[in-house]
């Protein structure tokens, strides 16, 4: 464990702020009405295929998945279909969502909800396939891309390494560390069966330094499990991210505007493991999540709970015995790639690993200053990026250099502006440059 893994370009180093770490997993019940979108993914949102008055079950598919890259959406709790309408969504855009009010538990046939550990993996690699495709996983790390897709490798390509991200950098944060400490085995089956599906012998759960509880747990069953192995990362902000941590384990580097395929890589958070392996071993859908509520000190039991797809945001924030009045900022995910909710309803999906309530002074926009082109942006740039560079030609209209300066290689990690003395919002800049150069194609 000495050697500990890392990136070399750029980074940071935070306050984690894991006040949930050891904290073990609650259940958070179930609300009295749930809101599942139909788009929790990367690409087409699925086609709704109940209407409103249908009575469903925990499990029930609401939304089939589309042609290309889409993913089904199953009901989390049994009850009625009330509504069916387009409403505001965190990231600003409108999307369909389906209310239901919810009933006792009720689930579909099939489902196995025991704890008893399963791992016998079934032979047809068809099978394993059509299981998880038909439950709907998606990354759960934030991306959201379909895993389906992500693990149908092209005829042209082939992998060596199956990285699973267990990192998890971002500060508050703790829902991967909580999952891996208490489903450990599970993860493993679920890195197994991606093995499989992949056809390879080589998966690696990668662990941050900071999870050393986890890091003992799983390596010590590894040594159970062929073709499944841990390597330990250093804290360093953003290892999680999907190149930095396949530079970290494999040094090799995958280059601008290409894939980690391409580098012979495949890139699966944990919780998406989990999931992998309750699809195909338990037969569940993804219809619930680990999600971390934490932040200041209006939170009175910051912790993990596991939530249903749908839930509001007020709901978790009760349960963790919030003071809202005192809310300056609530966000979905962490407070460095997380998204600004729009209002306390706005519901928990499939990529929300943390809710995140900020102090009055992290919610407040800092007073900017001029750039004085100390070039700090650029040091901590995990992929090389010229930050001051991209918001200079942007205030003055100039969008004619962005692609030369490679801001579609922004992973918005928003190390720049964290970083700039000047308080220059720099993530801002790059995701506008970003946007700019889509235009233009």
């Amino acid at each position: 464990m000495c050697n500990k893994k890392t990136f070399s370009l750029g980074g940071i180093h935070l306050n984690k702020h894991k006040i949930s770490a050891l904290s073990p997993i609650q259940e958070a019940g179930v609300p009295p009405l749930v809101y599942i979108p139909v788009k929790q993914h990367i690409g087409a949102p699925a086609q709704i295929i109940v209407k409103v008055g249908d009575k469903v079950k925990i499990g029930t598919l609401l939304a089939k998945a589309n042609e290309g890259i889409s993913a089904n959406v199953h009901s989390s709790v049994a009850g009625e279909i009330k509504k069916i309408e387009e409403i505001e969504a965190e990231n600003g855009y409108s999307e369909q969502v389906i209310t239901i009010q919810t009933s006792a538990d009720e689930y579909e046939e099939g489902i196995d909800n025991s704890e008893e550990i399963n791992n016998d993996i079934p032979q047809s690699l068809e099978e394993i396939k059509e299981l998880i495709k038909s439950a709907g996983i998606v990354g759960m790390g934030g991306a959201g891309f379909p895993t389906p897709i992500k693990t149908s490798i092209p005829e042209n390509k082939s992998v060596q390494y199956l990285i699973i991200n267990g990192i998890e950098c971002e500060p508050y944060l703790t829902a991967d560390g909580a999952l891996m400490l208490e489903k450990p085995e599970q993860i493993v089956i679920g890195a197994k069966i991606l093995n499989k599906v992949l056809g390879i012998q080589n998966a690696i759960i990668a662990i941050d330094e900071n999870k050393p509880q986890a890091i003992e747990k799983i390596t010590k069953i590894t040594k159970r499990y062929i073709g499944v192995n841990v390597a330990v990362c250093k804290s360093k902000y953003p290892q999680g991210g999907e190149k930095q941590l396949i530079t970290a384990i494999t040094g090799r580097e995958v280059p601008s505007g290409r894939l980690p395929i391409d580098v012979g890589c495949v890139v699966q958070n944990v919780a998406t493991v989990f999931a992998v392996y309750e699809a195909v071993m338990k037969h569940k859908p993804l219809y619930e999540r680990i999600v971390t509520v934490s932040g200041d000190t209006s939170i009175t039991t910051a912790g993990n709970y596991r939530t249903r797809i749908g839930t509001p945001a007020e709901y978790l924030l009760d349960l963790a015995q919030t003071d809202k009045s005192k809310i300056s900022k609530l966000l979905f995910g962490g407070p460095m790639m997380g998204t600004a909710a729009t209002n306390l309803h706005s519901p928990i999906n499939k990529k929300t690993g943390g809710l995140l309530v900020l102090q009055a002074q992290e919610a407040t926009k800092p007073d900017e200053s001029c750039c004085i082109r100390c070039g700090k942006c650029a040091e901590v740039c995990p992929v090389g990026l010229m930050p001051f560079a991209i918001a200079s030609n942007l205030r003055r209209n100039n969008t004619a250099p962005l692609k030369a300066l490679h801001v579609a290689d922004c992973i918005e990690c928003g190390s720049c502006a964290y970083t700039c003395p000047a308080k220059v919002p720099l993530l801002d800049y790059c995701k506008l440059g970003k946007y700019e150069v889509h235009k233009q194609k």
